[in-house]
């Protein structure tokens, strides 16, 4: 069989297409092995390739924009069907619109709209077919609403001469409404176009936009002309919803056991579905289990992540009526964890292990012939069988550092499969961890099956990073950069910057096993997720990396990154003094700035004199880790603290980074530099004279915003469409911070949302947001877990809150020292008047606008806070959701509001 391929689509010069698809002849579905098409005229591109019909029915295929054969970028969509199945056929020719991956109807196609949000909107049209046809028509149109369907009317007896009082009516399948027709005594070119027509009124609503299509005549050897026409040109930026956000630990139930558990999120969706609320946001919930305390509260710091939190079983679920027995002594204490304020994390996770345990014991029996989690096993063997290992061995060793781990510190799939075997002594044990995994991953599809019913989809959260001490790593460390550690540069939350202790990713080891590791996350969260959020997608084009010797963000740099060489001090003329740019400069001011009384025993412990008042850290403290393990050493707690925030400022005071040579010279070591970030804040470069500041303050600049750019965009492209196109779930990114240039551009091109908050805006030269200013393909929110909430945010800076008092919100005089509920319900209004297509608020934001629901403190509703990397993150609701789905008042107000608003 010979298909014709034509493709309307302007290139410019140095671009080429290519099609990829399922068989041979289009590089059987390998972009790398796309069949390149020919330049036809400045709007097009064609290809004809021979298909042997016998080798797919359905020919399944898309678009590759090569971009001067550095980038490929694919089309957006992946729903271009082909059906040879017609017998008799050898000849057939497609015409092609090209889907512009930035196109954000592409967005309606994704798991959360076709599986829940638009479900109910589809009207099934079902023509029979004719048994003789020349053209296929197809057009995707994905905002109709019910019993809306696509209509067809155009010059030519077929097309009805554009009538449209019994217009054609294409049929639905899947992505496309279709219709087959008979041209073969029409005179080609006709012009037409799509309509609407609404099926129960019985009339039609209007033509799509825009100039009539054209379909011109073929080759005439054709017995098949297929036109896939992209989308119906009607508005399709209508659909916005609204959301919760709120991580499952948070919520509290009149029968919970101290915490948030999977069972609970069907209350929670309940309660979404009755005011109008289409999405519920979580925060992480894989295990976090390391330390076996309240530390692996961090929901970010996962040992798996794969594997789900064991905190959020449900027991009863567990032991059902036949083993209820079993849970009854456990009322009391049931109790007493449940009526606490805050999330008891270590006690809530002894007593549930301890319990899963015994009910193991009971069940395993019955566990190991239940066909439903023999089919889980297999499915979710390759991670499961390892974090069982894992899990075992940390127990056993008494930590999650395999390093430490007297045996099976390095890992070898074939001796842990032996390892875990049936036949081993400690079966029992790691059989253990995969009956909990089994019952939470039962009970998080339950919640996510009963919240799709409701109307209401789950958005998760993928952290950017991995734990140190994690199976994943232990696994698979050629992934990872263990020598690295991931956070993020100061900003006006956390000022020394944020060292998260994660490593940093070897992408380049991971692109060459095809982002295996990535795609097996994605098909692990599309089990129970319609839509998550990428956190710091900004690591995607660069991440913060800082050296194992350091403890604070701020000696970090951005990795990968073109760092600077000294010839560019030479060509610009900066005096250029290694010891000076790279050492931390010391001196008599700089230390009694610091010290104060402590100065003298600073002077004596930690420095050696240089003379001329000048002095160097001794060896033995030279690096903040050093500097951090003599501090948990010392008895006197408030002054080694002092002397620690002290020292940490001394080392960090400098003005160029050493990099890694890049050019694999030996002669290139030492010539290569990053700029510490706020560099111009140090002591060091303030202590310069006034040319060589001015000088390498340009340098500065060049370095951090204006030679990167393009390198972080190539960077990206590298691995964003790749892991885009692995899922169909709905993507959102975080992107905060210090954001590239480049980032909103790959983003939109990609159709991943992006974040926008109010009191963080992206244009330096504001000082809030607006969320009436935010694009459509973006989720505005008042605020997120790391900060405050609005009614706490209020509070903390009187000024910061007159101005938004009276620029933002338009009012008169002098704000209220409380966020009263009428202010909470302005910001409300704002943030769902937006345009933006999705508006979600923490739950603690939507209380704000009640007097009986909120808390009394606002400072008690916040859940993590940056800058304290000791944060417990422990946060309860402090109201059950069965009292909240009571709030009849204030459930019609949020209702009323959302409806108003336009919000789907």
């Amino acid at each position: 069989m010979r298909i014709h391929f034509f493709i309307r689509f302007h290139t410019n010069p140095g671009e080429s297409l290519g099609i990829s698809g399922n068989v041979c002849s289009l590089g059987n579905n390998d972009p790398s092995k796309a069949a390149p098409l020919s330049y036809f005229d400045n709007n097009g591109w064609h290809g004809t390739f021979e298909v042997d019909a016998a080798e797919a029915v359905h020919i399944k295929y898309k678009y590759i924009l090569r971009i001067n054969g550095h980038a490929d970028i694919q089309e957006g969509g992946n729903d271009r069907v082909i059906d040879i199945s017609k017998k008799g056929l050898h000849t057939i020719r497609v015409c092609d619109i090209w889907n512009n991956p930035a196109e954000y109807e592409n967005v309606f196609y994704t798991a959360p709209f076709k599986n829940v949000l638009l479900k109910e909107n589809i009207t099934a049209v079902k023509k029979k077919s004719p048994r003789f046809f020349t053209h296929i028509f197809k057009i995707k149109a994905p905002l109709l609403k019910k019993h809306e369907a696509v209509c067809i009317a155009g010059s030519g007896v077929a097309l009805q001469e554009w009538s449209i009082v019994e217009p054609l009516l294409l049929s639905r399948d899947d992505n496309w409404w279709s219709i087959k027709m008979d041209l073969a005594g029409e005179h080609l070119p006709m012009e037409y176009k799509y309509g609407i027509y609404d099926i129960k009124k019985k009339s039609f609503s209007g033509f799509e936009k825009g100039a009539n299509r054209m379909l011109y005549p073929g080759t005439g050897e054709e017995q098949l002309t297929i036109l896939q026409d992209g989308f119906l040109q009607v508005a399709n930026n209508t659909w916005r919803g609204a959301g919760v956000a709120i991580p499952v630990f948070s919520l509290r139930t009149k029968n919970g056991f101290g915490v948030g558990e999977f069972a609970d999120i069907a209350l929670l969706a309940d309660w979404a579905a009755e005011t109008g609320l289409k999405v519920i946001q979580i925060l992480p919930v894989n295990d976090t289990t390391a330390t076996n305390s309240w530390k692996d509260s961090y929901p970010y710091a996962a040992i798996s992540a794969f594997a789900l939190h064991p905190i959020y079983i449900n027991l009863e679920k567990v032991a059902g009526k036949k083993f209820a027995d079993i849970l009854k002594p456990l009322k009391k204490k049931q109790k007493e964890l449940n009526d606490r304020e805050t999330l008891d994390y270590e006690e809530v996770m002894r007593t549930k292990i301890a319990v899963m345990k015994v009910l193991f014991a009971a069940q395993k029996e019955e566990l190991f012939k239940d066909e439903g989690f023999r089919d889980f096993f297999d499915k979710s063997k390759h991670w499961l069988v390892p974090y069982a290992a894992f899990c075992y061995l940390r127990d056993e060793n008494r930590t999650s550092d395999s390093s430490q781990w007297k045996l099976y510190s390095t890992y070898d799939q074939a001796s842990i499969e032996k390892y875990v075997s049936p036949r081993s002594k400690h079966y029992n044990d790691i059989a253990t961890h995969y009956f909990i995994q089994y019952h939470l991953h039962l009970q998080l599809r339950e919640a996510s099956d009963y919240a799709h019913k409701k109307g209401v989809i789950l958005k998760g959260d993928i952290p950017i990073g991995i734990y140190r001490y994690s199976c994943d790593a232990w696994v698979n460390p050629a992934s990872y950069k263990m020598s690295e550690q991931a956070g993020a540069p100061p900003d006006a939350f956390a000022v020394k910057g944020q060292n998260w202790g994660f490593p940093t990713y070897n992408w380049r080891q991971m692109e060459q096993e095809g982002y295996l590791w990535w795609r097996q996350r994605f098909e692990q969260m599309s089990y129970y997720f319609d839509a998550f959020r990428i956190d710091h997608i900004l690591g995607f084009f660069r991440i913060w990396s800082i050296p194992i010797h350091a403890v604070e963000g701020i000696m970090g740099h951005f990795e990968p990154s073109i760092p600077v060489y000294t010839g560019e001090f030479e060509e610009r003329r900066i005096w250029f003094d290694l010891k000076r740019y790279t050492e931390p400069y010391i001196d008599g001011q700089f230390l009694n700035d610091l010290f104060g009384e402590d100065l003298v025993f600073v002077q004596q412990e930690f420095l050696d004199s240089n003379g001329d008042d000048r002095y160097a850290l001794k060896e033995a403290f030279n690096t903040q880790r050093k500097v951090e393990a003599w501090s948990e050493q010392s008895g006197n707690k408030e002054k080694e603290k002092r002397i620690k925030t002290g020292l940490y400022d001394l080392i960090s005071n400098v003005i160029l980074l050493p990099a890694p040579f890049v050019k694999g010279d030996v002669a290139e070591q030492g010539k290569w530099f990053h700029f510490r970030i706020s560099m111009e804040d140090t002591y060091s470069y303030k202590s310069l004279d006034w040319q060589t500041k001015h000088q390498l303050k340009e340098l500065y600049v060049n370095y951090f915003y204006e030679r990167q750019d393009d390198f972080w965009k190539t960077e990206a492209l590298r691995k964003l469409p790749a892991l885009k196109t692995a899922t169909d779930m709905l993507v959102c990114g975080e992107d905060l911070g210090m954001v590239p240039a480049s980032v909103p551009d790959v983003m939109k091109a990609l159709n991943i949302l992006s974040l926008e908050i109010q009191r963080m805006p992206k244009d330096s030269k504001l000082d809030f947001f607006h969320p009436h200013q935010a694009p459509y393909l973006s989720v505005v929110t008042p605020s997120t877990h790391d900060m405050s909430t609005i009614r706490g945010w209020w509070e903390e800076d009187k000024y910061v809150t007159q101005h938004f008092y009276n620029m933002e919100l338009g009012q008169q005089g002098q704000a209220p020292p409380q966020c009263e509920p009428w202010i909470s319900r302005i910001i409300l209004h704002q943030h769902l008047y937006s345009p933006a297509i999705l508006s979600i608020f923490q739950l603690q934001d939507l209380t704000g606008v009640s007097e009986t629901l909120c808390s009394t403190d606002p400072r008690t509703e916040r859940i993590n806070d940056p800058a304290n990397n000791e944060n417990y993150w422990r946060y309860r609701i402090p109201f059950t959701l069965e009292h909240l789905l009571k709030e009849k008042h204030f459930n019609g107000e949020l209702k009323e509001y959302i409806k108003a608003s336009g919000r789907n």
